[in-house]
């Protein structure tokens, strides 16, 4: 029996936690059409601009990790000529998307999550409600809005100062010149390679933002809560990316071709 009331404790757990997210995305998608455009900007620069530095890091060190990975194999097997394209194709395709999605999840995900916990715990949110207003058009949509457009801008800084890293890390470890990484990874990397890494981002993001809110509305207990609701946040935040990864990439490697 306490098998079974394990069981149902946790189906219970996850039904809980799937209906908040869906109601946050289902949420969101309603206010899309009156959003607090104002909120909005404020929310871009606090989790896109404040976190391109931060991108920008972790950019340099997973272009030099691909290409020494990368390029142990391509050595092995007397590839070493087109490094450019297996380092390439595992930035944009696997590990960029991937670690840039896990920086983000701990980086805005853990802020977004403690600061609606923070109005919720507070009284903040009920105290809108209270005066007619919508808390989710005023500050909860435009949040989540905000955390996918800063993901995929990110998205677009990291891939390309991670490759201008992963030539220069092939010029200093593997004597590969420049010219010749850019010539194997212009010659043999599609545009469907991008599409995919940019749309795993992208779900990344949106997995992230909604998460993170849900973690941060159901906050209560006051700072307790707050602090649980950030960790909560980055953890389901990891496991939904994992998850994602897993499903994405046979679907996207078939229909990318």
């Amino acid at each position: 029996m306490s098998l079974v009331r394990w069981l149902g404790a946790m189906s219970m757990w996850l039904a809980r936690l799937v209906g908040a997210n869906m109601l946050v995305f289902g949420r969101t998608l309603i206010h899309l059409p009156r959003l607090n455009m104002g909120e909005l900007g404020r929310a871009m620069v606090l989790f896109g601009y404040r976190s391109l530095p931060l991108s920008l890091g972790a950019a340099t060190l997973i272009g030099a990790t691909v290409v020494l990975q990368a390029g142990v194999y391509a050595t092995k097997f007397g590839a070493r000529l087109y490094t450019g394209w297996a380092a390439g194709f595992a930035l944009m395709w696997e590990f960029g998307p991937l670690l840039l999605g896990l920086v983000m999840a701990a980086r805005i995900g853990a802020r977004n999550a403690a600061e609606l916990a923070l109005l919720t715990v507070n009284g903040q949110i009920e105290g809108l409600k209270g005066i007619s207003l919508d808390p989710f058009r005023i500050l909860v949509a435009p949040r989540v809005v905000a955390s996918v457009l800063s993901v995929l801008f990110l998205t677009t800084t990291t891939f390309m100062a991670a490759i201008f890293w992963e030539a220069i890390a092939a010029y200093f470890t593997l004597e590969l010149p420049v010219r010749i990484f850019f010539q194997a990874f212009s010659d043999m990397l599609r545009w469907g390679d991008l599409v995919g890494g940019v749309a795993k981002t992208t779900a990344f993001g949106l997995a992230i933002s909604v998460v993170s809110t849900a973690a941060g509305l159901r906050a209560s207990g006051g700072a307790r809560g707050v602090g649980q609701a950030a960790a909560s946040a980055v953890v389901t935040s990891c496991a939904a990316i994992f998850t994602l990864d897993f499903l994405l990439t046979p679907m996207l490697a078939r229909w990318l071709g």
